[in-house]
């Protein structure tokens, strides 16, 4: 079970493989796409995990691949500047799995 970093900076990819994560940098829509489909296809990548940042550059598809895929599992995690509202993202993706809006 292995853990796999889509991050906007590196400073986030240095500390997470200070702790055996390993990652890649990206910046633009399809790099995310490109980079988010090989980490999937990898049976030892379980967890996913992605800066806030990248998920901006593509939530419908990062929302439906966490709504309707099992595994990996994808986390978002919040960038360096900690500017995110990852609990109102959380609230959203829950009400969209069980048909609430709000």
């Amino acid at each position: 079970m292995k853990f796999f970093l889509l991050s906007d900076n590196i400073d986030t990819l240095v500390g997470m493989r200070l702790v055996g994560i390993d990652g890649v940098v990206i910046h633009e829509r399809h790099e995310v796409l490109n980079e988010l489909e090989q980490a999937m296809q990898k049976e030892e990548n379980c967890i996913i995990l992605i800066t806030t940042k990248l998920v901006e550059l593509c939530p419908q598809v990062i929302s439906e691949l966490k709504l309707r895929q099992s595994r990996p599992l994808i986390v978002e995690i919040p960038d360096r500047h900690g500017t995110t509202t990852v609990g109102e993202t959380i609230d959203r993706y829950v009400s969209e799995a069980i048909g609430i809006k709000m």
